[in-house]
């Protein structure tokens, strides 16, 4: 039932962590819109790429990349701009929401969230923008989170890197529109991929936020598809500088 976005139809798109999770929802989406997906990770991503050959007839780029080391990462983007030509769309998607609290932190624990939660966005961005201007305009969305909205506890580190994103989205927003590049952020609630599943989504957790939601349906990667597509096309032309919360409503009732 998504809808098509004719205008993304031959878009070369980059998406960071686009074999798992949201982002192999994101990246399965855009491949059947007719765009030309390249995604890192840092495992094997060929099984994925299989299945996605023989669901869309479209077969991603997939390169193995560890996005904290930011050579690698602007490597990676150089090699997604030969294959498919210069990124048009680019979709900050990779992150880690480790459990943590304020006690346990170190500096390097802290260092390495913020290199995989927010530093790699700005460099990511960073290394687009030339492409994006000389193709007359761009879109790129940075995906986030509403646990920086909401004030949630448990992991201090990755909600201070979310908000930063936010900033950071309206900065470059105002710094490159003149260049036609828009620049928002995408927020999604409590997204049952199957790490959050494995990992965190404990019964009574699951409930609780159930009771938060105004929509009483707990939230697939699926679910983040249709507002992704729409922030990437010419659909959304005014729209910058941007959050959109895609959670149920949790963020509405709190």
């Amino acid at each position: 039932m998504t809808p098509i976005f004719p205008d993304l139809d031959g878009q070369s798109v980059f998406i960071t962590g686009g074999g798992s999770g949201i982002g192999a929802a994101l990246t399965e989406g855009f491949l059947r819109q007719g765009a030309k997906v390249a995604f890192v990770q840092r495992s094997d991503a060929t099984p994925f790429c299989d299945t996605m050959e023989a669901a869309t007839g479209r077969r991603p780029h997939a390169m193995r990349c560890d996005i904290t080391d930011t050579p690698a990462l602007q490597a990676s983007l150089a090699q997604a701009a030969e294959v498919n030509g210069p990124v048009t769309v680019l979709v900050n998607n990779a992150a880690n929401d480790k459990r943590h609290t304020t006690e346990e932190v170190t500096e390097d624990f802290w260092d390495w969230m913020q290199a995989i939660n927010l530093k790699c966005y700005f460099f990511a961005c960073q290394a687009v923008i030339p492409g994006m201007r000389a193709a007359g305009g761009g879109a790129i969305i940075n995906v986030s989170s509403i646990s920086y909205m909401m004030g949630n506890a448990g992991y201090p580190a990755y909600t201070t890197a979310n908000g930063a994103i936010t900033a950071m989205t309206r900065s470059l927003a105002r710094e490159f529109g003149p260049d036609r590049i828009r620049v928002n952020a995408l927020m999604p609630g409590w997204v049952l991929t199957q790490k959050q599943l494995d990992m965190w989504a404990k019964p009574e957790d699951l409930a609780a936020h159930l009771d938060k939601m105004c929509l009483k349906e707990h939230l697939v990667p699926e679910d983040i598809v249709g507002g992704m597509l729409f922030l990437a096309s010419r659909a959304s032309k005014s729209m910058t500088g941007q959050a959109m919360v895609i959670d149920g409503g949790v963020v509405t009732t709190g």
